[in-house]
């Protein structure tokens, strides 16, 4: 079942998964997987922990010690998902160990309220790194223009970071800088660097869904030809400016000492169009370094029927650049695209939080506990 997870695997993928439950944790189902199906790290947002938390599966009993304690609800959000990102990296971390670092990891989000207040960001992600008290954990910071300095900042601390919501090229070229920028100071901080680890969250999908809406209003048979194809070039096309940025002299730099490159990571590659095959987030996007986080229903396919060809990136940027070349020239903007997914993005995240919180805070009420 597991061979094109392993062909993906050979091909210098490291396959996470983009979800996490505490009943995922105490079935023992993230550790078969982790066994099975060559998952090496796990990514959640806040919509996964709404919809984990939502269910109350498993958390009844911390729930009534947080609400005898009288804690705030936020508070009792922030240990719950803090507990199952920290027993995340307990069962990960022979994957950490074994890949010296890389791998092996579990990302938690700071709070999406603040995604663009640079200075609270910082300071949240100092306390989620400090709450969670794992060398393998990243702490996740959205990529808005308040977040840039944000990354750099976290990073000077010698926190491991994973860099989330990227949509535009330009975008993930200001947060390769920022990372540069933060390992640079973290340098000069007297931090080891070969300790700090980093993974750049490219959206996959939601590209595709966006401007697949307007090349079907356009109608034309021109512009139904183009959907489909807008994500795939898009990362492909970030993995380029990775590749020039990561053979830079700057970039070389702190490479000699002991600075490991911010990986692309390929985020949201479920399949929104059912008309889609789907695994293509996957296989058309498989090259050296990279991270693909999948839902467990992406992974299952490609562990069914996905057919790994290889490096389906390196050398296709010409053709990348033609499909976005010729979406423009049919009068979408790129730029109103990635902004709108930016926006919306945040703003997903945001309402995920906010239902959380409610819902925590009702089961606080039910048993007794205050909202202090």
């Amino acid at each position: 079942m597991t061979d094109a997870l392993q062909r993906l695997s050979d091909e210098g993928v490291a396959i996470w998964l983009d979800d996490l439950s505490r009943k995922r944790l105490t079935s023992g189902n993230l550790a078969e997987l982790v066994r099975d199906k060559h998952v090496v790290g796990v990514t959640t947002n806040p919509s996964i922990f709404q919809k984990a938390i939502g269910t109350g599966d498993g958390y009844e009993e911390q729930l009534a010690d947080l609400a005898v304690r009288g804690v705030t609800v936020e508070e009792a959000v922030r240990m719950m998902t803090a507990a199952d990102v920290r027993d995340a990296a307990d069962v990960l971390r022979p994957v950490y160990d074994a890949s010296n670092g890389r791998d092996g990891r579990v990302s938690i989000e700071v709070d999406p309220r603040l995604a663009h207040e640079t200075a609270p960001t910082v300071a949240e992600a100092k306390q989620l790194w400090w709450l969670v008290d794992r060398p393998n954990t990243f702490i996740k910071i959205p990529a808005t223009v308040e977040g840039l300095p944000a990354i750099s900042a976290v990073l000077a601390e010698g926190i491991s970071v994973n860099v989330t919501l990227i949509f535009s090229l330009d975008r993930y070229k200001a947060v390769m800088d920022a990372f540069l920028t933060g390992l640079e100071r973290a340098k000069a901080n007297g931090h080891n660097l070969s300790t700090i680890e980093s993974v750049a969250s490219f959206f996959v999908s939601r590209v595709d869904t966006e401007i697949d809406k307007r090349l079907t209003k356009l109608g034309t048979d021109e512009a139904l030809a183009l959907k489909g194809k807008a994500a795939i070039a898009n990362a492909r096309l970030a993995y380029q400016a990775y590749e020039e940025v990561f053979s830079s002299d700057r970039w070389k730099a702190l490479a000699a000492a002991g600075a490991k490159p911010q990986r692309p990571l390929w985020a949201s590659t479920g399949v929104k169009d059912p008309a889609y095959d789907d695994t293509m987030y996957v296989v058309e996007l498989a090259a050296p370094g990279t991270v693909n986080t999948m839902p467990e229903a992406t992974l299952d396919a490609v562990a069914d029927h996905g057919v790994v060809r290889g490096d389906t990136v390196t050398g296709n940027y010409a053709d990348a650049k033609a499909v976005l070349d010729r979406i423009a020239g049919l009068g979408i903007s790129y730029d109103d695209v990635v902004q709108l997914l930016e926006d919306e993005g945040v703003d997903k995240f945001e309402v995920s939080w906010k239902e959380l919180l409610e819902t925590v805070q009702k089961s606080l009420d039910a048993k007794g506990g205050s909202s202090k």
